[in-house]
C-alpha cells in the first residue's frame, strides 16, 4: 500500500515533466519557467515543508500524517489541470509539493519499523519501485490520456485516484512500534523519548556520513531530475518522437530500468554491508561510473531509437543511490529520530537535485537557444555531466568516512 501511494506520489510529481509539449503549447511557457515550476518552485514546498512535517509523524501517528498528505497533494493535482494561467499552475504545483513533503518521511520510517536490520534494504529497495512504477504509469497513462482527450484531464483523473488511496491508507495501514524491531537495548535507550527538533538537526549535520550521504545524492539528483524533467520534451522536439511513441517506448525503458536499478541495488545493499557497510557508498559510486558514458551516449545519438536504448543504462544505473542512501540513514539514527532524519536526507538531495536541476536545464536551454535553436536542450542536457563525477567523488568520500567508522569500532561490520 505504500509503494501504491509512492507511485501516486511520483505520478503526480512528474507528469508536468511528461506534458510538457501540450503545457507549452497551450499557456505559452518558455523551458526556463518550465524548469522552475518542476524544479525550484516545487522544490522550496517539498524540501522545506518535510521537516516540521517530519518532527511531527516521529511525535504523533505517522500513517495519519501520511494519509493527510497524500490528500491534499492529489486535490492539488486536479487543481494542475484546471489551472488557465502560468501563476495558477504555479500555485497548483506548489500545492503539490506541499503536500508531497508528508508522503515519503514517515513511510520509511513506517517500514523500518515493520523489518529487521539485514531486511531493510529490500524493503525499502520495494518500496522505492514506486518511482518508476509511477514515472512509467505517468508516461503510459498520461499521455495516452492526453493525447486522446486533453493534458487537462490526465492531471483530474490521476488526482482523484490519489484523493481515494488517502481514504484507503488510514484504513488498511497500521502503525508499527517504533523500534520495535531493533536490538533490545536500542529500544531501551529510546522508549517513551520524544527526539528534540534541535537534537535531530544537529545530530544529522554534524555527522560526516549522513551529510555525504545526502550530498552525494544530491549531486546524482541533479542529474537524475534535470534530465528526467525534460527527456520526454527532449525526444519529442529534438529527436522527432511523438506523444503515443512516448507512451510506448519510454514508458517501458522507465518501468524496466528504473525498477531494476532500484530493486536490484536494495538486494545488494543487504548482502554486500553484512560484510561491510562501505558498500552503501561503494555500490552507488560504481553505478555511477558506468552510467556517465551511456548518458552521454542517449544525448549524442542522431534518432530517438538509439537514444531511447542508450536511456536505459543510465535509467536504471542512476538510481542505485537512493535504496543504500535510505537504508544507511535510517539504519545510523535512533528510532525516534527517524522520520525526521528522513526529511532531512531529502530535504538536502531533493533541493540540489529537484529543485536546482530542472531549474538549471531549462534556463541552459533557454540560454543556448540563440546559438544553437534546433537542439538547445541537447547542450544544456551535455552540461550537467560534470556532476556524475562530483556524485562519484562524494560516495568515495563517504566510503571511507564508513571505513574509518568501522575500524574505530563506531558501526558493527
Amino acid at each position: 500500500m505504500l509503494c501504491f501511494v509512492y507511485v501516486l506520489n511520483f505520478l503526480d510529481r512528474q507528469l508536468l515533466a511528461i506534458l510538457a509539449k501540450p503545457i507549452q503549447d497551450t499557456l505559452n511557457v518558455t523551458d526556463g519557467q518550465l524548469g522552475l515550476i518542476g524544479g525550484l518552485y516545487f522544490a522550496f514546498f517539498y524540501c522545506f515543508i518535510a521537516i516540521p512535517v517530519g518532527w511531527l509523524a516521529d511525535r504523533t501517528n505517522r500513517v495519519a500524517v501520511l494519509s493527510v498528505a497524500c490528500a491534499i497533494w492529489s486535490a492539488a493535482t486536479v487543481a494542475c489541470g484546471l489551472a488557465k494561467t502560468y501563476p495558477q499552475l504555479v500555485v497548483a504545483r506548489m500545492t503539490v509539493g506541499f503536500g508531497e513533503a508528508g508522503g515519503v518521511p514517515p513511510s520509511y520510517a513506517i517500514i523500518t519499523d515493520s523489518f529487521p536490520p539485514g531486511k531493510r534494504g529490500t524493503a525499502l529497495g520495494i518500496f522505492n519501485l514506486g518511482p518508476p512504477i509511477g514515472a512509467a504509469l505517468g508516461i503510459a497513462f498520461g499521455a495516452s490520456i492526453a493525447a486522446a482527450f486533453s493534458w487537462r484531464w490526465a492531471f483530474i483523473v490521476l488526482g482523484g485516484i490519489g484523493i481515494l488511496a488517502a481514504i484507503v491508507v488510514i484504513i488498511f495501514v497500521r502503525e508499527p512500534e517504533r523500534g520495535g524491531l531493533d536490538a533490545p537495548e536500542v529500544r531501551e535507550a529510546t522508549r517513551g523519548q520524544r527526539a528534540g527538533f534541535g537534537e535531530t538537526l544537529k545530530m544529522f549535520f554534524t555527522h560526516p556520513a549522513l551529510v555525504l550521504a545526502a550530498l552525494g545524492s544530491g549531486a546524482t539528483q541533479f542529474v537524475t531530475y534535470g534530465m528526467g524533467n525534460f527527456t520526454t520534451l527532449f525526444l519529442m522536439r529534438e529527436k522527432g518522437m511523438t506523444l503515443n511513441e512516448v507512451a510506448i517506448w519510454y514508458a517501458l525503458v522507465v518501468g524496466i530500468g528504473m525498477s531494476a536499478g532500484i530493486y536490484i541495488s536494495g538486494r545488494l545493499i543487504d548482502r554486500f554491508t553484512r560484510r561491510s557497510k562501505q558498500a552503501y557508498a561503494l555500490l552507488p559510486a560504481a553505478s555511477l561510473v558506468v552510467a556517465t558514458p551511456l548518458y552521454i551516449g542517449f544525448v549524442w545519438a542522431p534518432g530517438w531509437e538509439l537514444s531511447v536504448l542508450f536511456l536505459l543504462g543510465p535509467m536504471s544505473l542512476n538510481y542505485f543511490y537512493l535504496s543504500s542512501s535510505v537504508a544507511l540513514v535510517q539504519d545510523k539514527v535512533k528510532p525516534n529520530q527517524r522520520v525526521m532524519s528522513g526529511a532531512l536526507l531529502l530535504l538536502v538531495m531533493n533541493f540540489i537535485g529537484l529543485g536546482l536541476g530542472p531549474t538549471y536545464v531549462g534556463a541552459a536551454s533557454d540560454f543556448f537557444r540563440s546559438a544553437y535553436p534546433e537542439n538547445s536542450l541537447q547542450i544544456a542536457l551535455y552540461s550537467i555531466v560534470p556532476f556524475y563525477f562530483l556524485a562519484i567523488g562524494l560516495f568515495l568520500w563517504l566510503a571511507r568516512v564508513l571505513r574509518n567508522e568501522q575500524r574505530a569500532g563506531e558501526i558493527q561490520p
